[in-house]
């Protein structure tokens, strides 16, 4: 499977955003079925980003990524939590 790039991903898809060089405060990741559900909060945000990954990854707790992401919510116990879809994160 052939990744686009990131020029490619922007130019056809109008609501996703690209930062670089963010650093990354706190990172957890927990099983979900066949998938590992990651949890990345980056300095300056307060709204978690989330994204999958089919196992396991090195902590990125003090790394600094570039992400493509767009705004999603998520709704538990009836009640809406905004939070960011990552659609491609790579170290910077």
């Amino acid at each position: 499977m052939k990744v686009k790039s990131t020029r490619k991903l922007l130019s056809e898809h109008e609501a996703l955003t690209h930062s670089s060089m963010q650093k990354v405060s706190s990172h957890v990741q927990r099983r979900d079925g066949d998938w590992v559900l990651n949890t990345v909060l980056v300095e300056g945000q307060d709204i978690p980003f989330k994204y999958k990954r089919r196992k396991l990854y090195k902590s990125l707790k003090g790394a600094r990524v570039d992400m493509i992401y767009y705004p999603d919510t998520e709704t538990i116990a009836g009640m809406d939590f905004p939070f960011m879809r990552v659609v491609k994160i790579n170290l910077s």
